[in-house]
C-alpha cells in the first residue's frame, strides 16, 4: 500500500500545484519519481518530527496541501503536541502519512514499534484517521485525503499486502467500511495490513467480514447492521487493544440495543522487549493467522 500511496500522490500533484511533501530524513529512494517531477515541492526537515509538523502547519496557512512522511511511531508520538495544537486545533490542511504500522519495524526493537498510535490519536478532535488494508484502499484513502480539507493521519504498512478488493474502489467515501464477505453466526471487522488474516479466517469458517479503511469516523451504520445480524463480532487490528479500533466499535455498540458478543483482538497491553520479524512478533502476541483462528473457533464453539 505504500507504493500505492506514492503513485497516487504523484498523480494528484500533477493536477494540483498546491500539494507539497515534507520528509523526515527518510524515504528518498521511494520518492525518487516525485522528487524528479516536483523538485521545488519537496523539503527535508531532518530527524526532527516536531519541527516537521510545525513547518507543515505553517505552510498550510499559505493555501498549500502539505503531506508529511516519516516512520509511524516517531511522527505520531514524538510530534503529538504539534499534531494536536498546530494542526488539529487550527484545522490545518496537513496530511500526516506514517509508514511502518504495528510491528513492521519489529527487528529494530520496541522504540520502532507503532502499537499505540490509533489509541493516542483517536481522542484528538478534528483529526480523520485512515488505515487501509491493501493497495486499493491505499489509493482511495490517499486521493480522498488530498481532496478533503482538514488534518488527516494515514497509517500505512511497508508494502506487499495482499489485495482483498478485486480492483479499484469506485464508491470510496471517508467514513465508509466495506463488507467483503457474508456469513453466519459471526463477523470479523478489521483494519490495516493485518486484515488479510481476518479475511482468510472468515472465508474458511463461513463468517462475515468487513474492512474499515476509516477508523475515525467509523461507519456506524455498517456496525449496527452487522450487530443486528450476527451473534458474535470480532475486531482485528495491529494496535493496542486499549483505546484502538476495537474500542471504537465497542463505543458504538454500547449506545445500541443489540445483544451481540464482542471480542477485541489486537496487541496486548504490554511492551515487547525482544526483536524479530513482524510475523514473529505477531505470533508472540497471539496474532498469527493460525492463533487468531483458534481463538475465533473457541469463542464460537465450532
Amino acid at each position: 500500500m505504500r507504493d500505492a500511496f506514492i503513485s497516487t500522490l504523484i498523480k494528484e500533484a500533477r493536477s494540483n500545484p498546491r500539494i507539497e511533501l515534507i520528509l523526515g530524513d527518510l524515504g528518498f529512494k521511494i520518492f525518487d519519481n516525485y522528487v524528479s517531477e516536483f523538485p521545488d515541492r519537496v523539503f527535508d526537515c531532518g530527524i526532527q518530527e516536531q519541527n516537521m509538523i510545525g513547518v507543515a502547519a505553517g505552510l498550510s496557512m499559505t493555501n498549500r496541501i502539505v503531506v508529511t512522511y516519516s516512520i509511524a511511531n516517531f511522527q505520531s508520538l514524538r510530534a503529538l503536541e504539534q499534531i494536536r495544537n498546530d494542526c488539529c486545533y487550527n484545522n490545518r490542511n496537513v496530511k500526516i502519512v506514517s509508514s511502518g504500522a504495528g510491528y513492521i519495524y519489529g527487528s529494530l526493537g520496541m522504540s520502532h514499534h507503532q502499537t499505540e498510535d490509533i489509541s493516542v490519536l483517536r481522542g484528538i478532535p478534528n483529526l480523520t484517521i485512515l488505515s487501509p488494508c491493501d493497495k486499493y484502499e491505499g489509493e482511495a484513502c490517499t486521493k480522498a485525503m488530498l481532496n478533503t480539507d482538514g488534518t488527516f493521519y494515514l497509517r500505512l504498512g511497508r508494502g506487499g499486502e495482499e489485495c482483498l478488493h478485486t480492483g479499484p474502489i469506485k464508491d470510496f467515501k471517508i467514513g465508509k467500511a466495506y463488507k467483503l464477505l457474508d456469513g453466519k453466526k459471526g463477523c470479523i471487522l478489521a483494519t490495516g495490513g493485518i486484515s488479510s488474516f481476518g479475511y482468510h479466517i472468515a472465508k474458511e469458517l463461513g463468517l462475515g467480514f468487513a474492512s474499515f479503511p476509516t477508523i475515525k469516523p467509523l461507519d456506524i451504520d455498517l456496525i449496527n447492521d452487522v450487530a443486528s445480524k450476527y451473534d458474535y463480532i470480532f475486531t482485528l487490528e495491529e494496535n493496542n487493544v486499549i483505546g484502538g479500533f476495537g474500542s471504537g466499535i465497542s463505543e458504538v455498540l454500547s449506545q445500541s440495543k443489540h445483544n451481540c458478543v464482542l471480542d477485541i483482538i489486537g496487541i496486548n497491553d504490554e511492551f515487547i522487549s525482544i526483536t524479530g520479524s513482524r510475523d514473529y512478533l505477531l505470533d508472540k502476541q497471539g496474532l498469527s493467522e493460525e492463533k487468531i483462528k483458534e481463538r475465533v473457533i473457541k469463542k464460537l464453539g465450532l
